[in-house]
């Protein structure tokens, strides 16, 4: 079984994250939304009909959503299947979270590597 496909987004903080959204958007032309982000859309010969996306979002330098990693960053990692994943890193010894969210935008999975980053794995809706 094939663990990851592909990376489904980054994640990053910021000291000033409008500041920082704002020097995306002028100096790279990223389109990044009011949520503090933006989807990047694409295909693959594994789903030539489909649309891919790769997330990339500047979070403020105080949110949580990493934790309890301490860096500054996360990746988002797409998996065709969350849940068969994250039992092989659980019988792996791997530090598997126990919580998994179930949503419209597919289903989410932690773990952490053995330097303390947190790292979300993603099982996109059927078509992306």
């Amino acid at each position: 079984m094939k663990r990851v496909t592909g990376i489904g987004g980054i994640f990053f903080k910021a000291q000033n994250a409008e500041t920082l959204r704002e020097w995306y958007r002028k100096h790279l032309g990223i389109d990044i939304s009011e949520w503090g982000g933006t989807s990047f859309s694409w295909r693959d010969e594994q789903n030539p009909t489909g649309n891919g996306t790769t997330v990339f979002s500047i979070f403020e330098n105080t949110n949580t959503y990493f934790a309890p990693s301490a860096a500054a960053f996360m990746v988002n990692y797409r998996v065709d299947d969350l849940h068969a994943v994250l039992a092989l890193l659980r019988a792996e010894g791997c530090d598997v979270d126990a919580k998994v969210d179930e949503s419209e935008y597919g289903k989410f999975g932690w773990v952490m590597d053995p330097e303390g980053n947190r790292i979300e794995l993603w099982q996109p809706p059927a078509g992306q």
